[in-house]
């Protein structure tokens, strides 16, 4: 079956064939596909909730399946939440790549649609998280547990993407100031014109960077990491 852009089928089959040794291609698994749906349409808050959901519900059905009576059901849970981590890092990057063409063509970081823009990086974390944990309730009843345990580690530990998310906005705030005392300014007809269409500019970003990253072009390297709250 194929969802918001996902192969659930292909995910449950390898969440239900898993075994603990196969948990980092788990982990690859999971974050290629929630990236690659988040390209396929515009990367809003709602677009971002419907693939967290999908995804983490493919991974509730494949684990629920899995026949193996010694499955660490927890850390396969871990691995799912992992991937999905790894893809919205990318999804903040590509915000903070697009919100930085406003920047230095000397848009103000203070106008509506730019400042909601910000506000929605600043929040990704409770958002992931809430979806997660809401779209967990409907999983049968002995992984409802597991699951709980892996937000509740994860909350404590923080997530890369909460983390990039803190980075972006602060130095995108700090740079948004320093072109206002040097005066630079877009015509208000261009900022609008990008403003417009930010969510479509992030997703073409997020798409970019991934197709920087195959095999032969240049590489880039992971910002971010794990944080303490």
């Amino acid at each position: 079956m194929i969802k918001s852009g996902i192969d659930q089928d292909a995910l449950v089959e390898m969440f239900a064939q898993a075994t603990a040794k196969q948990g980092e291609a788990l982990h690859k698994a999971v974050s290629e596909a929630t990236l690659k749906a988040l390209q396929g349409r515009e990367l809003t808050l709602a677009n971002i909730r419907t693939v967290l959901k999908t995804v983490t519900q493919a991974a509730s059905a494949g684990v629920a399946q899995n026949p193996a009576s010694a499955v660490d059901i927890e850390a396969l849970l871990g691995r799912a939440f992992g991937g999905m981590d790894a893809a919205l890092l990318q999804a903040v990057q590509a915000n903070r790549r697009a919100l930085q063409q406003f920047v230095d063509q000397g848009v103000n970081l203070q106008e509506k649609q730019l400042k909601s823009a910000l506000a929605n990086v600043e929040k990704l974390e409770d958002v992931f998280f809430a979806t997660v944990s809401k779209a967990a309730q409907s999983a049968s009843g002995p992984l409802q547990a597991p699951w709980e345990q892996v937000l509740k580690a994860m909350k404590l530990k923080g997530t890369d993407t909460g983390a990039q998310a803190i980075s972006t906005v602060e130095q995108l705030m700090a740079q948004a100031q320093t072109a206002l005392r040097d005066g630079r300014a877009t015509s208000v007809r261009t900022a609008q014109a990008m403003m417009d269409s930010y969510a479509a500019l992030v997703s073409g970003v997020l798409i970019g960077m991934s197709e920087g990253l195959q095999p032969g072009a240049a590489s880039t390297s992971s910002e971010g990491g794990s944080r303490k709250k």
